[in-house]
């Protein structure tokens, strides 16, 4: 199957029968030029995030930027948000694998976040045929024959949004003038190219969720690529909308600015809590102050993550734009209705606090989650299709409220080796090309992970790493349990015979007892698939 490439692009992945249809002249030549134009910049803004991270562990506290704070007193809103992104009571998530793909449009959802990135192993193949999944879903023609089952979609579906790559990652498959693209923006391009026209035609739109924004200069690069794109495509600008997430702890304060510097292409943000987690545990990790207790213990009213919630719902409704809830990690508990009620209910309090705080919608994991939560919402929006009435003048957070980071205790022997089974049983799914994997009632994607590993580095190292039982967390202790939590790991797992888990056990134990800390766990697991 022959290419035909720009100038200067070398593609090194395998071109299978279909892929012609997203390898397309004027796909690549987009990727072609967005690369050229803004490569640089990315580059620029990496090496600014690790100035910035050396600063923070030398003892530097973030703080609302100074430079900025006319944009946060000023008096202004974002574009008007678009019909199809008005209401969003309940968003689900997942990969872009074709199943998922019809059953997520078909779940009854507001929106389907389709996800090339966190929930998403991004080998080749999953990254070209996620695009012809989304060539097919746009155009109501995707379909699936699978286990003497046919899946098609109905005639009303969620509305699509799109999730490329973070800053971080690269698309190692293809390279232009000899470096590799941004996986962002090669993820972005394709589906812009072949669905943008097509959306608009069918009355919504192009549509994006941006992953893993640092700053608002992060967000100043994707506004910039949006304008640029649109000129290229010949598309009115303002088509693209983008929905931030805010998952890490520098976003949360500069949520205004980022707001601000997308203003004419905003969907809002997202409160986008397992990510925010991780990123408190990387920024503060040498902070000998700072540790968390058991995972599990840390949820939405934990002091600092309350104060990151009502700030977002705050800021996003004061400048009219959509404020969506995070994600319930909790999903359906099949053969046991006692715990699936359990379940159930941390759904729905879940749900019923983003509702009742003021948030527009929120996002489950799981289809079979979406009347659920859409109960909660309705009880309180009541026909109206969002809250951005809710201005919330009450809330009032401070640089301390969002730095409150609570509970310190309990750290147990159960949560370390939750954390180590987690870790070992998604990364061995993640090397067998699955990113989304169920594991003991949750739904785990690589910001769960990336917790469970972060968490485990830094307990080791913290002086409050300590046990309740009064045992000190240290590495040979980490690397005792890892052993022990393997053979669990592959018995509990649908192909624990894959050697996938052995590796992972041995990149878990390595990454989390090494003297440095990796940024991302997927950068090195990248190289290996």
């Amino acid at each position: 199957m022959s290419i035909t490439l720009p100038a200067g692009m070398e593609i090194r992945g395998e071109i299978a029968p279909g892929y012609e249809r997203v390898l397309t002249p004027e796909a690549l030549a987009l990727v072609a030029k967005l690369s050229r134009e803004f490569e640089p910049r990315r580059q620029e803004l990496l090496a600014a995030r690790v100035i910035r991270a050396q600063k923070l562990d030398a003892g530097e506290r973030p703080d609302f930027l100074a430079e900025t704070a006319h944009v946060r007193a000023g008096d202004w809103q974002v574009a008007p948000i678009p019909p199809a992104l008005q209401c969003r009571r309940v968003e689900i998530t997942g990969p872009v694998d074709r199943k998922m793909v019809i059953n997520a449009l078909n779940s009854g959802a507001d929106s389907y976040m389709t996800d090339f990135e966190d929930s998403n192993t991004p080998n080749w193949f999953n990254q070209i045929t996620g695009q012809l999944n989304m060539i097919d879903a746009v155009r109501k023609t995707i379909t699936l024959e699978q286990n003497n089952k046919s899946y098609k979609l109905n005639e009303k579906t969620a509305t699509l949004v799109v999730r490329p790559r973070g800053w971080h990652l690269d698309e190692k498959h293809v390279l232009v003038d000899g470096q590799r693209v941004s996986g962002g923006i090669f993820d972005f391009a394709l589906f812009m190219v072949h669905n943008a026209r097509e959306q608009l035609a069918r009355g919504a739109g192009p549509y994006f969720y941006l992953p893993k924004l640092e700053s608002h200069l992060e967000a100043r690069l994707w506004n910039e690529i949006f304008v640029l794109t649109q000129d290229e495509l010949g598309l009115p600008q303002g088509t693209i909308k983008a929905t931030v997430l805010i998952e890490t702890i520098l976003a949360a304060f500069e949520m205004d600015e980022i707001l601000y510097e997308l203003r004419e292409h905003s969907a809002g943000l997202n409160a986008g809590r397992w990510d925010y987690i991780f990123s408190c545990i990387k920024k503060f990790k040498l902070d000998k102050e700072f540790c968390l207790a058991d995972r599990p213990k840390v949820t939405m009213t934990a002091p600092f993550m309350r104060a990151y919630a009502l700030l977002l719902l705050q800021t996003c409704h004061k400048r009219g734009a959509p404020a969506i809830g995070g994600m319930s990690a909790l999903i359906p508990i099949k053969n046991d209705p006692e715990k699936n009620e359990t379940a159930m209910g941390g759904v729905r309090t879940d749900k019923a606090r983003d509702a009742t705080d003021g948030y527009d919608g929120g996002w489950v994991a799981h289809p079979g989650l979406v009347d659920l939560a859409m109960t909660e919402f309705t009880k309180v929006l009541g026909d109206a299709p969002n809250q951005f009435n809710k201005q919330r003048p009450d809330v009032q957070v401070t640089a301390a409220d969002l730095l409150n980071f609570q509970p310190e205790a309990p750290i147990t022997e159960a949560g370390l080796r939750y954390n180590i089974n987690v870790g070992i049983h998604y990364l061995g799914s993640w090397l067998g090309g699955n990113g989304c994997v169920p594991i003991h009632n949750l739904m785990e994607d690589a910001a769960t992970a990336e917790i469970s590993r972060s968490q485990v580095w830094q307990w080791i190292r913290s002086p409050k790493g300590v046990l309740d039982d009064g045992r000190k967390v240290t590495a040979d202790m980490v690397r005792a349990m890892t052993a022990e939590e393997l053979p669990k790991v592959k018995a509990a797992a649908p192909d624990g015979s894959s050697p996938n888990y052995e590796r992972a056990a041995q990149i878990f134990e390595q990454m989390s007892t090494s003297e440095s800390f990796a940024e991302f766990l997927t950068l090195p697991l990248y190289e290996e698939i």
